[in-house]
């Protein structure tokens, strides 16, 4: 049908009948009551005027019906769903007919009568009798079967007899739905009766155009429909293609990833690994890497680390009531750091082996090797097509990562994967050079393994006199004097600083002016006793203990004022030996300061005694140290050669005299062990000798294979980091 005859009416003489039907009372009474009063004409006139205002109504029905025809036309072209499109045609074609009613009846895979939509089927009384709903069948049935239209009159055919009948007091017209001339479906129209003959045979042709309509609407959706599954079918191919490629795990998790999103058409689409007990994320849609720290990954990863364990699928679309309280909680925790409305977390297990099992064994369970997390940012719907893809996608990933985990997992995998890799190398011109190589390479080894060299150690340290002191403060107190300055010669006892403390000055004032109360009472009392005449017996006696308090109590001030005097003469800071101040700018470092009883000021040293090093052996070396230095006989030494940063170009020798027995931890090397190195002090030059020059030193222990002596290193970092864990 030519959308030029989609547009036309059924036909002049059904739309005058439909107007007659519609508005036939208020024209006739119009009519009527525009007639002139009888004067000797007939009665029956009709003014020109109502004719007129008649065919006005036709054309404006006429012009109505085009209108909802051509709605019907575009409804058709357009790509709308099934129900929406079947809502509005058969709104519009019982409008059109000026019905009561109608239904769209289709007809399913076992040939089956479905009802797709329907207006006013509770008139008809269909619904409420059991033998007229089965007289209606047969009519549906008839249409179906014969593909032609059939219009039936109200209350037609008998149920006793089994025919098809019209059970109703409509007027039922129907047309049959083609396909390709193959029938899929009816549609129905519940017109009232009273119509002519020739207005209800309009209806019927009516009917049957609006059936070619919905014909071009079921096939142009059939081809969409297969279009759109050529396009689902391209695009399972090239995701089974893609996922299936490579047998490296961290590869299979990144393209199931990102295939599996282009296929399920969601927002985001995850994949976590399992690490013992747990499963981790390690791949997500779009993102090149996954940080493990992020909040949301580990909330992700505890949501299917729990859903793992009930081996079940997840479906979160906005409600998780009838979920269990562990997974209900990990799925919370995660979307208020997500907020995504809708997640499907999916294990992926590992296929069933095909193997028939013995009698009377069970199989265990499939292993889950990893879950597919799917998520929608903004839409929690899921439609049937959506699960049926997740399904195909949670197949083909499940044997995929299985194979790859699987394929992983073999024995020496990566050192026969790289063989594999190298084998050019043994092929064609090249094995010559592949001999000629392989041959250098094993007398590098043998070299390496069965030469020897000295085996040093080397350590950094500091030059010093073996006589130095540190200057502690006595007590707390305030620097007030520093008579010494840098590198200023000192004797034993000699004031180095002065301290001042407040508190003991003002104490042992106190201390003083009570000592001076005390001691006038006690001489105004030794006046009383020398004038025994004037005191009675009791007096006398009562004073004489008086004094005895007195005298005891001065005791106790002297003693104290000395004390604090004492304390006095422990703010001036003394030099404990005669020697060198080295202490950097003292005077500037110290003057006005605050110090602690403790603390170090100070340091004076012997320049003119001996010298020794003291070296920071590393930790992780002291191993070799302490077996060469415990393998010593008697008589020998371990040696040491060392050079001053003051003088590089010159080597000094020097051994081993004490290690200490107790690590420590230095802030630029580490744990490190104090060594200390005893050395001849006239080797050194006179000129740059200072405290504490840096040195750089060899500790010789014996004799080593030179591959161990240039990667003992490397060879203590793999027993500790590698080889301590197998």
């Amino acid at each position: 049908m030519t959308s030029e005859d989609s547009n036309k009416p059924p036909s002049t003489e059904t739309d005058e009948e439909r107007s007659d039907q519609q508005n036939g009372d208020s024209q006739s009474e119009d009519a009527r009551q525009s007639e002139p009063a009888p004067s000797g004409s007939s009665s029956s006139a009709q003014d020109p005027r109502d004719a007129a205002s008649e065919e006005r109504l036709v054309e404006q029905t006429k012009q109505q019906i085009r209108t909802l025809v051509r709605e019907i036309s575009q409804l058709a072209q357009s790509d709308i769903p099934l129900n929406d499109f079947f809502e509005g045609f058969l709104g519009r074609v019982v409008s059109s007919l000026a019905a009561d009613g109608g239904a769209i009846w289709m007809v399913d895979d076992e040939e089956r009568f479905e009802l797709q939509y329907q207006i006013g089927l509770q008139k008809t009384g269909l619904v409420e009798r059991d033998d007229h709903q089965t007289q209606h069948a047969l009519l549906l049935k008839k249409v179906i079967t014969s593909g032609k239209p059939l219009m039936m009159a109200p209350h037609s055919g008998s149920v006793d007899d089994g025919e098809a009948g019209n059970p109703t007091d409509y007027l039922l017209l129907l047309g049959a739905v083609k396909i390709d001339q193959n029938v899929k479906g009816a549609v129905e129209i519940f017109q009232r009766p009273g119509a002519g003959p020739a207005t209800q045979r309009g209806y019927l042709r009516f009917v049957v155009e609006m059936c070619e309509i919905v014909g071009d609407y079921l096939k142009s959706r059939e081809l969409r429909n297969f279009s759109d599954r050529q396009t689902l079918w391209q695009k399972l191919e090239k995701f089974i293609s893609a996922v299936h490629a490579s047998l490296d795990p961290k590869d299979a998790t990144y393209t199931i990833a990102n295939e599996a999103r282009r296929l399920i058409e969601c927002d985001r689409v995850s994949v976590a690994r399992r690490h013992g007990n747990k499963y981790r994320v390690v791949a997500v849609s779009g993102s090149d890497n996954v940080d493990p720290r992020a909040s949301t990954i580990r909330d992700l990863g505890n949501l299917a680390t729990v859903v793992a364990k009930s081996r079940e699928p997840t479906w979160y679309t906005g409600s998780s009531e009838d979920m269990p309280p562990q997974i209900e909680d990990a799925l919370q925790t995660y979307i208020d750091q997500s907020h995504s409305k809708m997640i499907a977390a999916l294990p992926l297990k590992q296929p069933e082996d095909p193997t028939p099992l013995a009698p009377g064994k069970r199989r265990s369970p499939p292993e889950v090797v990893g879950m597919l997390l799917v998520e929608n940012i903004e839409d929690n719907r899921v439609n049937p097509s959506m699960r049926q893809r997740v399904d195909v996608v949670v197949e083909h990933s499940s044997s995929a990562l299985a194979n790859a985990e699987e394929h992983n997992g073999l024995f020496l995998m990566p050192v026969w994967r790289a063989l594999g890799k190298a084998s050019w190398v043994i092929k064609g011109r090249t094995l010559p050079k592949t001999i000629s190589i392989l041959i250098a390479v094993v007398t590098v080894l043998s070299s390496l393994v069965l030469i020897p060299a000295d085996f040093d150690l080397k350590a950094r340290g500091e030059l010093q006199p073996e006589i130095r002191r540190e200057v502690f403060a006595t007590d707390n107190g305030k620097v007030e004097e520093v008579k010494v300055e840098h590198l200023s010669e000192v004797k034993k006892d000699q004031v180095l600083a002065r301290l001042q403390n407040i508190q003991i000055d003002a104490e042992l004032e106190a201390l003083i002016g009570e000592r001076d109360e005390v001691r006038a009472d006690k001489m105004s009392i030794e006046r009383r006793l020398l004038q025994p005449q004037r005191l009675t017996q009791d007096e006398r006696n009562r004073l004489s203990g008086e004094l005895d308090r007195i005298e005891k109590k001065l005791a106790s001030f002297v003693l104290q004022i000395k004390l604090y005097k004492q304390k006095q003469d422990d703010l001036l800071v003394k030099s404990p030996i005669d020697g060198l101040m080295i202490s950097w700018k003292p005077e500037e470092r110290l003057m006005r300061r605050s110090v602690n009883i403790g603390q170090v000021l100070m340091t004076v040293v012997d320049p003119d005694g001996k010298w020794e090093l003291l070296l920071r052996m590393p930790e992780s070396r002291m191993g070799y140290v302490r077996r060469e230095w415990n393998n010593l006989e008697a008589g020998d030494t371990l040696k040491a050669s060392y050079i001053l940063a003051t003088d590089p170009g010159t080597h000094y020798e020097g051994t081993v005299a004490e290690i200490h027995g107790a690590a420590d931890v230095d802030p630029e090397a580490g744990n490190t062990v104090l060594i200390r190195v005893a050395i001849q002090k006239n080797d050194l030059p006179r000129e740059g000798l200072l405290p504490g020059t840096t040195v750089t030193a060899k500790l010789s222990c014996g004799r080593k294979c030179i591959g161990f002596v240039w990667l003992h290193d490397l060879i203590s970092w793999v027993h500790t980091n590698i080889l301590f864990w197998f």
